[in-house]
């Protein structure tokens, strides 16, 4: 017998006849409102980090004079790192427990994370070690995209599984939008910005993003507390009791899964992943160094290219659907790969000219460093200590556009592809944690992932 704690959330589980076509409709209406709770939980977990990470490098500079390109990589690392802890954490939580409660717990962390990264410019030494452990709080609320994707997973069918994977991952491109969007247009308020003093917080260019990001999370949970209702259907889309609530024995009647496919589909995720993170990182600081930008420039600029791609992506995710009807996920999946490659390849610098060195500001000027610091004069440029900038050529402008034209339409599509091809191998089991490999006395046939 199911052992059901929370009756609100199985209602439909408890009719008389739950083969009429009321509870049918009233059922399938509350699972596409829970899903598309779900697409927007995405979409506001990808604008939690995009709204920063433009800023993310000036942010670091202006905080401590001791941050260097170096420790920007492990800040960003930070993020992913608190990510891959709590996502297991996470997932066995939801799949013991209604989601609400590891939704609601990793969205206030997420919160709660962004208000202290808003802080992290305060204190009087250590500011960028600040910046780091918020950025691995932010990482570790984001930890429920496994809770999410897990649930729309389990709550679709085969056939609605793809259409429902790239819609969650074009509400994601769509976060990627308006995060650079909105972190650009926030850049009117400068560097300095305004005080309150009665919270003795510091709204500028680089913390005001992240405060939204926290306003942004309030809606989130108050729709996740208000919307979410437990469902959980088969393949043929047949509803079944959510896995939260199935007892042990039941639990062991799942069928087994093909451990070498979703090892690969793991370790394609972690190389699509991969790639996508180092463009990130390398975006601001790259602009900065190759065409002289300053932090308010490099911000702006970067805001409105990731802007677009973010647009591009949704393209993409539409023609993605459609392809991976006529063609199959995988192909769809190879070809998102090689244009990744030559978007990467484009990038690579070429040519005679080199960048401009900050020596070319500081010339006569041994005082720079301090008056940088406060702030009334800002050099441009590729740093002086980093001599490779002294005999690698400089990336143009062209490339680094067409580079971005070309990683945003491989992204989208192995992303989606990856997520999708892992969700169709393990179908409706608990995609939250570790798997029961369990010898069953029949099998399905094997699904046909193309």
């Amino acid at each position: 017998m199911y052992q059901i704690e929370d009756p609100d959330e199985n209602t439909p589980l408890l009719r008389d006849d739950p083969n009429s076509d009321d509870v049918r409709d009233d059922d399938s209406q509350s699972r596409w409102r829970s899903i598309r709770v779900m697409y927007f939980t995405m979409f506001l977990s990808s604008v939690g980090f995009t709204i920063v990470i433009t800023s993310l490098w000036p942010y670091l500079q202006k905080s401590d004079d001791g941050a260097d390109a170096t420790f920007l990589g492990w800040v960003v690392a930070a993020y992913s790192v608190g990510q891959m802890a709590a996502s297991p954490l996470f997932g066995l939580w939801s799949n013991r427990r209604p989601r609400r409660e590891p939704l609601v717990c990793s969205i206030f962390i997420n919160l709660s994370a962004n208000i202290y990264y808003a802080y992290a410019s305060l204190p009087a030494t250590g500011n960028k070690y600040h910046i780091l452990i918020s950025r691995a709080f932010v990482g570790f609320g984001a930890g429920n995209v496994a809770v999410v994707r897990s649930y729309v997973a389990g709550a679709t069918s085969l056939k609605e599984r793809t259409n429902a994977m790239a819609n969650m991952s074009a509400c994601q491109a769509l976060g990627f939008i308006l995060g650079p969007a909105l972190q650009a247009c926030l850049s009117f308020l400068g560097e300095v910005g305004y005080t309150v003093e009665f919270v003795q917080l510091k709204l500028n260019m680089y913390t005001a993003p992240a405060l939204l990001a926290a306003v942004l999370g309030v809606v989130n949970i108050l729709l996740v507390v208000s919307v979410l209702r437990e469902h959980r259907v088969d393949d043929d889309g047949r509803r079944v009791p959510p896995i939260n609530y199935l007892s042990e024995d039941e639990d062991m009647a799942e069928e087994t899964v093909d451990s070498l496919a979703v090892f690969t589909s793991n370790v394609l995720f972690f190389v699509v992943m991969f790639i996508f993170a180092v463009f990130e990182t390398i975006a601001t600081p790259l602009s900065m160094d190759m065409f002289a930008w300053t932090r308010r420039e490099a911000v702006f600029y970067n805001g409105v290219i990731i802007c677009c791609i973010g647009f591009e992506s949704i393209l993409v995710f539409l023609a993605v659907k459609v392809a991976a009807q006529r063609v199959g996920d995988r192909p769809v999946l190879l070809a998102g790969l090689a244009i990744i490659f030559c978007g990467f390849f484009v990038l690579l610098p070429w040519g005679n000219s080199y960048p401009k060195i900050q020596w070319a500001d500081l010339r006569n000027d041994s005082s720079v460093g301090r008056t940088w610091s406060n702030g009334s004069f800002e050099p441009t440029g590729c740093p002086y200590d980093q001599t490779w900038c002294q005999y690698t050529p400089a990336v143009h402008l062209a490339q680094y556009i067409s580079s971005d034209f070309l990683i945003g339409v491989g992204y989208p599509a192995c992303n989606v592809m990856s997520y999708t091809l892992y969700s169709k191998i393990l179908g409706p089991k608990p995609q939250g944690g570790t798997l029961r490999h369990v010898p069953t006395a029949a099998h399905r046939a094997p699904r046909r992932l193309d």
